[in-house]
Parts: C-alpha cells; structure tokens; sequence
C-alpha cells in the first residue's frame, strides 16, 4: 500500500501548555512519513521558546489573525498530498494517521474522520460521535470498523452540523486547496467541508473507533465560548454566509436544514435577550427576522428552546449537586 506525505498542520495561540504535547502525539504516530507545520498565530506567552526545541519542524510565526488564517499560513507551506490539522490542546492516539491514511488509499477516498474522547471542564471523559444525532442513522453501514459515506450522504450530514472538527480528520490536499474561509468566526472547519461536498462529488467515510483526545477548555474556540457567544457567531452569523453562499448548490431539503438550524438559533438567542437581560428590542428583532425567513419553523423552535433552557438548568443543578457530593 502506497504511504502518501501527510502535511500536519498545528496552529496555536497562548498555548504554551499544551503545544508541545500535540507535536510529541505527532512524532509518536506509527505513521511516519509526515511533516509537521506548527503556526505560531502571534502568541504572547512562551510558544515560540517551546518550539525551537523541535529541529525537526516548520514553525510559521505571524501575526494574530484567527485559527483560520493560522491554518491557511501552513496550508501554504504544506507538500503532502494529505492534509491534517490539529489543534495544539488536542492530540492523536500513536495509531491515528496509520488508520486515517490506510482507509483513504485502499477506498479511494477524499477525506475520514474518526471518533474520540472528549475531556469535559469537569475531568470526565466521554466517547463523542456515539451520541452525535447526525451520524448516529449511518450506524447500520457500519463494516469492518469504518462507515462509508456518498456524496448525497455527505451533503445530508453536514447541512445539519460538522461532526468533524479539525483534529479528527485526514483530507486529500487538492479538495481544500483554496483553504479555510477568513470571514468565519467559528466554523471554519464546518465551511470548509460544505465547500468541499458542494463543488463536485466526494466520497467519505468515518469510524467510531476513538483515535485521539479532545480536551475541552476556556480556550477552546468553541468549547470554552458562553452559549450566547456560539449562537451569536457560529450559528447566526456563520450559518447565514453558509445559506447565502451554499443556497445556488443545494436542493431544498439540504437549504431547508440549514435554515432550521438558523431560525432556532435566532428563537434561543431572542429567550436569552428576554429573559437574562431584559431587552424587548433586540428580542423583538431577532424574532421578526425568525418570522421573516420561517414562521412556521419559529413557532416550532419557542417551545424546543424552552424545553432546551429548563433540561440545561436540570443539568446545571446535577452537576453541582454530584461536585458536592464528592467534596
């Protein structure tokens, strides 16, 4: 079986702590013909004294400019006709890229994806994409450890949601060559593969074996952002450019998904207006817009959210009852 060159791109900010940890889980890959590209994206803590230690890297340092503009710097530099990234307070299991590259050569694939633990703010350590709605239907496909994925399936995944991020998956070079959208606040990654899947046909495939680990902190983009910060960004204002740019692409069904999702995200940020500060107007606003776009669809969405607010306060309640506990 041939062993293509993996481009492994690391971008970090800040993360001085845990960089050198994503390199080590890189060097340690039983899968070795890699080359690592960390970007440091003008951090001010003690990244850059931590990689000089590497001599067998590329560093990039730039200026602060976001984990997409950090990527694109190494997508630059990258010679591997595979292209990985991954987050430098994440890291790969040794047999991650071996399992990721083999499954792409011997299907011909574009891009996989794999499982992993999630580590939560709290220390505990759950298994992800078991429990991810819109993979979970694709679970009968299952065949030797992999599920293989068309291109109508793709577009059906991820209109719904990314059920990659970037740690988790291995993509051919030429299918992202133009790189991660600037103008994306948080789902970069999520963009990235409906541009993919909207510009011709592609083949996939994920596995539900866990291949790395996610460490889920105040410094993760979109982990450690308050919920009003991820409706406002990620599912209002980057799901509106990904309506506006995907819509001439997509049928009705997919267009239809992903406007959904963004009307529910308008009702859920309208509750948080109302009810934790008061503001008539914006909640007004956002609920005319809702309206405008899908009636029916904000109606449906008021009593989704509110069940969504009082299940979360129930959450809230457990956890703080079970942390006493064990104190």
């Amino acid at each position: 079986m041939t062993q293509p060159l993996v481009s492994v791109i690391i971008p970090t900010y800040n993360r001085g702590g845990t960089v050198s940890n994503a390199i080590d889980s890189v060097l340690n890959q039983s899968y070795k013909n890699i080359e690592i590209i960390v970007v440091d994206d003008g951090s001010k803590d003690n990244t850059a004294d931590i990689l000089k230690k590497y001599d067998t890297i590329t560093r990039i340092h730039k200026q602060n400019g976001g984990q997409a503009s950090a990527r694109n710097a190494g997508l630059k530099q990258a010679k591997g006709d595979l292209i990985a990234s991954l987050d430098s307070d994440d890291i790969w299991y040794p047999n991650f890229l071996e399992e990721c590259v083999n499954k792409i050569v011997r299907d011909g694939l574009d891009f996989v994806f794999t499982n992993w633990d999630q580590q939560d703010q709290d220390g505990s350590v759950r298994d992800f994409l078991s429990t991810d709605i819109v993979v979970v239907p694709y679970f009968n496909l299952l065949k030797d450890d992999w599920v293989n994925l068309s291109s109508d399936d793709l577009r059906t995944i991820y209109v719904q949601g990314c059920p990659s991020p970037s740690s988790s998956a291995v993509i051919k070079h030429d299918l992202i060559k133009n790189g991660w959208n600037n103008d994306i606040k948080i789902g970069d990654d999520w963009y990235l593969y409906l541009s993919a899947l909207y510009s011709g046909e592609r083949k996939a495939a994920f596995t539900l074996k866990r291949l790395w680990k996610k460490y889920a902190g105040q410094s993760n983009v979109y982990d450690g952002r308050r919920r009003k910060e991820v409706l406002e960004h990620l599912y209002i204002a980057d799901v509106e450019k990904m309506m506006r740019d995907f819509k001439p692409h997509m049928n009705s069904n997919q267009y239809k998904a992903l406007r959904n999702k963004h009307v529910y995200s308008l009702v859920e940020l309208a509750k948080h207006h109302l009810i934790r500060e008061f503001n008539i107007i914006k909640t007004a606003k956002l609920l005319v817009k809702s309206l405008y776009l899908d009636s029916i669809q904000t109606f449906r969405s008021i009593p989704q959210v509110i069940m969504f607010g009082i299940n979360r306060v129930k959450e809230e309640k457990n956890s703080k009852a079970q942390k006493a506990v064990s104190q």
